[in-house]
């Protein structure tokens, strides 16, 4: 289970926040959670790109990697 965390926000901010998470009918500690899974997410999809990018600049660039993606080829979407 998580544990639970203290952040300080400026009143502005703050009031922002909360009037957000009441017109979505929530309080502001499951929109607070929301919000941050929703960039947590955005994160872990950034570095799946960034990695997959820096594999294929590797087989653009590695003559022995380029031959190993052409042997295995592109998966179908079949599942064949």
């Amino acid at each position: 289970m998580s544990a639970p965390i203290s952040v300080r926000l400026d009143d502005g901010v703050q009031a922002t926040l909360e009037a957000e998470a009441k017109n979505r009918g929530i309080g502001l500690a499951t929109y607070l959670r929301q919000l941050a899974t929703d960039a947590a997410r955005e994160v872990r999809r950034n570095a799946i790109r960034a990695h997959s990018e820096a594999v294929a600049c590797h087989i653009a660039e590695n003559p022995e990697a380029r031959d190993f993606a052409e042997f295995w080829g592109t998966p179908r979407s079949d599942g064949l």
